[in-house]
């Protein structure tokens, strides 16, 4: 059965919200819903009208685009640059449209398989703290989930989505956290785990913890003020950080110093409630420094358009398309 359309969105949110159901082979039950939201008011018939016509313009990037492929968003984005009127305006509309379908409003198949078993996650704008049975604290950075394992010995925490700071309770057993296929082992530390594809960076505060890539692989051993990530195969070497600088999140900060645009912009997807895609390679590629209230993700766009210089585009009061 399609889940039912949230009857308080607005006109423009049910007639994308209805056509999805629509596409999806609807139930009897679901057509007359439909019908009956419809013909309830005028706005509702003229805003469907307008669906359908995104609909059509970006049916086939949306299939491709079901696991996020900023390629295929592109290339529609290029295809709708033609000259026309309100370009802008359907060209938001198009690119919210297409990630509704693959990621947004009420359907993410990703966010729902990492959630999977969890046992805690924190939304968007939400960050999370909580204490676990053997008394360790865990503060979860926005959109994370994590799920806990305590037993045969040993304490350990997977880390499905997201980023989390511990600050561990020793019990005589060892604390691993999991996440991205390797491990980061706790030897007496306050520290922070971030997946970041196609593996994770941990972050020391204080003590010391051991990383490794991999089961079978060697194991790093970092100290308070050091930062390593790894990957599928390796860990790599260690640097030196601020790292009460880098884990101030915690506090409502988010700090940067000569940081790609693109980690800044997947950084504020956490604390924004749609999506904020970033669709230009020469931006993604520019550094940025300074600290920025993670509470308001919009004005830290404005600030981020004004020194660098962007177009952007919004639609639904969800998604922005910068290029």
């Amino acid at each position: 059965m399609n889940a039912v359309p949230d009857p308080t969105a607005d006109p423009h949110t049910m007639a994308l919200n209805w056509l999805s159901v629509l596409h999806n082979q609807p139930t009897i039950a679901d057509q007359a819903r439909f019908s009956r939201w419809l013909h309830a008011d005028p706005a509702h018939a003229e805003a469907y009208a307008q669906a359908q016509v995104v609909w059509e313009l970006s049916e086939e990037p949306a299939a491709t685009l079901a696991g996020e492929d900023a390629a295929a968003l592109n290339a529609l984005l290029r295809k709708m640059d033609a000259p026309k009127p309100r370009r802008g305006a359907a060209l938001a509309m198009a690119a919210c449209l297409v990630l509704m379908i693959s990621a947004g409003l009420g359907w993410n198949p990703q966010r729902w398989a990492e959630d999977l078993n969890a046992d805690y996650v924190s939304a968007p704008g939400q960050v999370r703290t909580l204490i676990l049975s053997d008394g360790s604290q865990v503060t979860m950075d926005a959109d994370s989930a994590i799920a806990v394992h305590f037993g045969d010995g040993e304490r350990h925490v997977e880390l499905r989505r997201g980023a989390a700071f511990f600050h561990v309770t020793h019990t005589g057993e060892p604390f691993v956290v999991d996440g991205g296929r390797g491990e980061t082992r706790v030897l007496g530390t306050q520290f922070e785990v971030r997946l970041q594809p196609p593996g994770a960076q941990i972050t020391v505060l204080s003590g010391r913890v051991g990383v490794k890539a991999a089961a079978d692989a060697p194991q790093r051993i970092l100290t308070a003020g050091q930062r390593a990530r790894y990957d599928r195969e390796q860990t790599g070497a260690p640097q030196s950080v601020d790292s009460e600088s880098q884990l101030a999140w915690r506090q409502g900060w988010l700090n940067y110093a000569r940081a790609p645009l693109a980690d800044v912009i997947s950084d504020l997807n956490r604390y924004y409630p749609g999506r904020i895609i970033l669709l230009n390679d020469q931006l993604a590629a520019k550094t940025i420094s300074g600290s920025f209230p993670s509470r308001d993700p919009q004005a830290v766009l404005a600030a981020l358009k004004s020194v660098v210089g962007f177009e952007q585009y919004e639609a639904l009061g969800r998604v922005i398309v910068i290029r």
